[in-house]
């Protein structure tokens, strides 16, 4: 078992998360408050939602990428590929709790993110593994 490699995951995916999720909280108020100074026109606020939205997807995968280099990890495709698509899938999910005011993930999803991203962080080549080649 790769237990270092794991923890490096697990921090990696805390931080990425924390960072994705304030994004998101922070850029859905700046949509609302966009639509409420519109007079609350048709689409208003829809490009910063949409903004918002795509940066947050967009985001996720480079920041564990870029973790997970900065503590020295290699063959994180499966992490970062994949921690992406749970990330935009679950807040896909629940965007309408997020982007109620003061509204936020359900605790239990974002817990079952992590863990499922900081297991994904396992599935590289170790580098006992690397050295043997």
């Amino acid at each position: 078992m790769q237990y270092v490699r794991h923890a490096k995951g697990a921090l990696t995916a805390v931080l990425a998360t924390a960072v994705c999720h304030t994004l998101m909280y922070a850029g859905y108020a700046w949509a609302r408050d966009s639509a409420a100074a519109s007079g609350d026109t048709l689409f208003s606020g829809a490009f910063e939602f949409f903004l918002t939205s795509v940066t947050s997807w967009a985001l996720m995968p480079v920041l564990l990428w870029a973790g997970m280099r900065l503590l020295g990890e290699t063959g994180n495709t499966m992490f970062v590929f994949g921690g992406g698509l749970v990330w935009a899938g679950a807040s896909g999910y629940f965007i309408d709790d997020i982007d109620s005011a003061g509204g936020h993930m359900p605790l239990l999803v974002l817990a079952a993110h992590l863990l499922l991203v900081t297991g994904l962080a396992g599935m590289g080549p170790s580098r006992r593994r690397l050295a043997d080649q």
